[in-house]
């Protein structure tokens, strides 16, 4: 079995501090079912390739093998060859620096997103034809696979299980090797040794900041832990957004007292009206509301008969039990609530669910979201998504001065991870437009002040309107 990992970063060679290898040497790792051989052939300043080939003993997988299986089993099989959890096995042994995500001399560049392309071969991917494409473009990747003819001398055999596996995306070297431990498996529906509570551990830990909000997050756990019930239920359980010993009503709280807040200039209420009038003058009429919270906006559209189609998505499935109960979805007309959906999905990962909407808004939401995950829902939503338009606001941090009683240097919410100037609003907006080829409009929201500017700032990105 075949793994590569190339890279275009400049310099592209800085690829051989972050996997902890010379790429003028070859090196070796013994593993207790073969050995790892590692080698880079391709190195210099513009493009770095490295490869990894898994040498699987054959008769080393029988001994020590309970009696009972057949002959058969012991040693007519793919183990040998298809990439497994051999593969992800070698990936934690033989790369592991790289696998933790240290890097001695390039420990910044470790944390950086950079442009990777790996290569997996022969892979086996027992499922659906799209399966590896629905395990990883959710994380960002580019997918391609090329499926192998069981014979290729007999093509009415058909094709077999096995293919080879593409994939392109912007993250860091530790999310790529995470990513390919845990889902090369899955892909498989096989590992080769026994599954117990060690390894939800391994899950758990591995999947920790993308499984838990993966759209196939319950196929996948099924899969790794081989649907063993007990395991896949304290997996799932660990892995679930709203844990029991988290204080549910806390969310509530601090968006009570962010309203309190701001509830002296209406500026909620003038939130909603201007994002919904800027997406009613688009002419949209399928919108999709990104971190629609209990649903305050989902209202507003669903006020008006233009829009034929509302969404709403959030991570969290407590507000979208809450926006449900707001909205009085089980008491709705039958053809309104034909018109509304309730999605539980993640922001910064591509949904296909999500893709071909007119119009999509992220209001009072980026704000919620640590700045390095900015990229990933950047893509999700500017590449993936791409709507003709899409809306955003956020806080004005200068504004929060002239709020009474709100210390200086706190922000308006207990959640937030940052709040923005109207520079560095107007700086994120900026690159994103160019970026993504949208052209972009700003304005604020709310009374404007003379010095400090508006409570609420919005950018609007067009596609086709210069």
């Amino acid at each position: 079995m075949l793994l590569t990992i190339e890279t275009t970063h400049r310099p592209a060679t800085d690829l051989g501090f972050l996997l902890h290898k010379n790429p003028d040497r070859l090196h070796e790792k013994s593993l207790s079912f073969g050995r790892a051989v590692m080698c880079f052939p391709e190195a210099d300043e513009d493009r770095c390739r490295f490869a990894l080939t898994v040498e699987v003993d054959p008769i080393g997988l029988v001994r020590g093998r309970a009696p009972g299986a057949s002959l058969h089993d012991h040693y007519v099989n793919d183990r040998p060859y298809a990439a497994s959890s051999f593969l992800s096995v070698a990936i934690a042994r033989a790369l592991n620096t790289a696998f933790a995500g240290r890097s001695k001399h390039r420990q910044e560049l470790a944390e950086t997103p950079i442009p990777l392309a790996v290569t997996v071969l022969p892979l086996a991917a027992r499922g659906s034809e799209d399966l590896a494409k629905r395990l990883f473009e959710p994380l960002g990747y580019e997918v391609e696979t090329l499926a192998h003819a069981l014979d290729p001398a007999l093509p009415d055999w058909g094709a077999s299980p096995y293919i080879t596996l593409r994939l392109e995306g912007s993250l860091t070297l530790r999310e790529l090797l995470t990513h390919l431990y845990v889902l090369v498996p899955v892909l498989d529906n096989s590992k080769h040794y026994y599954v117990d509570d060690d390894e939800v551990e391994k899950l758990v830990a591995k999947g920790a900041g993308w499984l838990e909000q993966h759209p196939e997050r319950d196929f996948i756990v099924n899969r790794a832990l081989k649907r063993r019930r007990r395991l896949v239920r304290e997996a799932l359980a660990r892995l679930t957004e709203e844990d029991e010993a988290d204080d549910a009503d806390e969310p509530a709280r601090q968006d009570e007292a962010e309203d309190a807040l701001e509830r002296p200039i209406r500026l909620n209420d003038l939130r909603m009206a201007r994002v919904t009038e800027v997406l009613a003058a688009s002419g949209a009429r399928r919108v999709v509301d990104l971190g629609c919270g209990e649903g305050r906006l989902l209202r507003e559209l669903l006020a008006s008969r233009q829009f034929e189609e509302v969404v709403g998505v959030d991570t969290s499935l407590r507000s979208l039990e809450r926006a449900s109960q707001r909205l009085k979805l089980d008491r709705m007309p039958e053809r309104q609530a034909a018109r509304l959906k309730l999605l539980h999905g993640a922001l910064t990962y591509r949904d296909r669910r999500l893709e071909g909407y007119d119009a999509a808004a992220l209001v009072e939401v980026i704000e919620h979201i640590d700045q390095d995950r900015h990229p990933a829902l950047e893509r999700a939503l500017f590449e993936f998504m791409a709507p003709p338009l899409v809306v955003v606001t956020t806080p004005n941090r200068e504004y929060n001065a002239l709020f009474e009683n709100m210390p200086a240097g706190a922000l308006r919410h207990g959640d937030h991870r940052f709040e923005w100037t109207r520079a560095e609003f107007e700086s994120w907006a900026h690159g994103v437009a160019e970026r993504f080829g949208y052209a972009l409009h700003l304005e604020g929201i709310g009374e404007v002040h003379a010095e400090l500017g508006a409570p609420t700032q919005m950018a609007i990105f067009e596609r086709g309107r210069q």
